[in-house]
């Protein structure tokens, strides 16, 4: 992780507790007004109820006479954004004695592939465990260290397999099978709502930490039905499981009808449109043109030196549904291209529910190498990895257009709705 970005955190969450945070930042003080309730009375309340805010209108019911952690990261908030780690540590009915952080860290000070190390909290004093890349034993081991016999798992999914919290969630489940834990999860949206199961579905013998198990690329479910789904069918030791369901919440509904607010879930995550294309707009992460990390779009823009406004010409001329397409030039600061200009697309989805991101990615990969004679796979295959198995890859360059990648998928589609359907909780 960036020392210094940390360093940053640490004094920012200090002044934040001496100053800013009130009741959340630490222990009740002499004279204070006790424990900080779950929701603010201001304002509307949101349509929909989370798992947290459920449990703690229960009086944290399901925690009684438990030793608590928490594997949460920025996006574990009330909905008037306190963050839950605070809200519990201020509240005496919930022994909390862990924090668990993922990729990109439990305060979200690291970019992809980073997480924030093993550090005590400034804003609570609670100890910081990181479990990026720890799985198996070597996480057991670690909740077994924390003291703690119950690990709740809090956190904002997008939908897509290749985002890395649903196998943390998996790895966690996993650990407190081996380490005799139970595993509570509460549950929160699908922003991109849980109509339909989308896309190929992971081949085991390309599994990674992008996917671990045989689910579709959008997989259209909460995480915890992917918990319920991940205990029922693929761990080899099923671990003690609880639900928290949300309330107000029904398959087809997108983020922005909720009423929660959106805490970016990472960095280049920054709102819900960018949720919407990167179930297929991350499979350019598996090439050499950029998925618009380094810009203010990432995942909606995307491109490379050298390609002009015939790219986007090629994809409006799809039709492809609910999108519309813009010829875009941009400078990303980090990243691929980074300091330099690369030509490319803007993705305007004006339809939400028409818009299938899967079958748009592979129209996009399509479009792409047959136009810029430039384009390149990632030599490390990585988009065997985002994509579950060899096939769109081998089929791409065999020629295959989009509807013939997207017939290649069917059937094991149709296979895996089938199973989802057993898990589904909401409506």
């Amino acid at each position: 992780m960036d020392v210094s970005r940390r360093d940053l955190l640490i004094a920012g969450s200090t002044a934040g507790a001496a100053g800013l945070t009130g009741g959340s930042a630490g222990p009740a003080l002499a004279g204070s007004p006790g424990p900080v309730p779950a929701a603010s009375p201001a304002g509307e309340a949101p349509r929909v109820r989370t798992g947290f805010d459920r449990l703690a209108a229960g009086g944290y019911r399901e925690l009684a006479g438990r030793r608590v952690g928490v594997v949460t990261n920025p996006t574990g908030v009330t909905p008037d954004v306190r963050h839950i780690v605070d809200v519990m540590h201020a509240d005496p009915r919930v022994d909390l004695r862990a924090v668990f952080g993922p990729e990109h860290g439990f305060r979200g000070t690291a970019q992809a592939g980073g997480s924030e190390g093993r550090y005590t909290d400034p804003a609570t004093g609670l100890p910081v465990y990181d479990t990026y890349q720890k799985s198996g034993q070597a996480l057991a081991d670690i909740f077994t260290a924390a003291g703690v016999d119950t690990v709740v798992f809090d956190i904002q999914d997008v939908g897509a397999r290749f985002y890395t919290y649903i196998w943390t969630l998996h790895d966690c489940m996993v650990a407190a099978g081996l380490a005799g834990k139970r595993v509570l999860v509460l549950d929160r949206p699908n922003p991109v709502t849980g109509r339909a199961a989308l896309g190929p579905v992971l081949d085991r013998a390309f599994a990674s930490f992008v996917g671990r198990e045989p689910i579709a690329q959008a997989h259209g479910m909460t995480v915890a039905e992917l918990a319920r789904l991940f205990n029922g069918e693929f761990l080899t030791r099923p671990v003690e499981l609880e639900t928290v369901r949300m309330s107000g919440w029904a398959r087809d509904d997108f983020f922005g009808t909720t009423g929660l607010p959106w805490v970016p879930p990472s960095p280049n995550m920054p709102t819900p449109d960018t949720a919407l294309v990167y179930a297929g707009s991350c499979l350019f992460e598996g090439t050499n043109l950029s998925e618009g990390r380094g810009t203010t779009r990432p995942f909606e823009l995307l491109g490379a030196e050298g390609i002009d406004g015939r790219w986007a010409a090629a994809v409006n001329a799809l039709e492809l549904p609910g999108l519309h397409v813009r010829e875009a030039y941009f400078a990303p600061v980090f990243s691929k291209f980074a300091g330099r200009t690369a030509g490319g697309v803007h993705l305007h989805v004006h339809d939400r529910r028409a818009f299938d991101p899967v079958r748009t990615g592979i129209a996009l990969l399509v479009t792409a190498k047959r136009l810029w004679p430039g384009f390149a796979w990632r030599p490390d295959q990585w988009i065997d990895r985002l994509t579950g198995s060899s096939r769109v890859r081998t089929l791409i360059d065999a020629g295959a257009g989009p509807d013939d990648v997207v017939r290649a998928w069917r059937g094991e589609l149709a296979g895996f709705r089938e199973l989802r359907r057993r898990y589904l909780m909401y409506r």
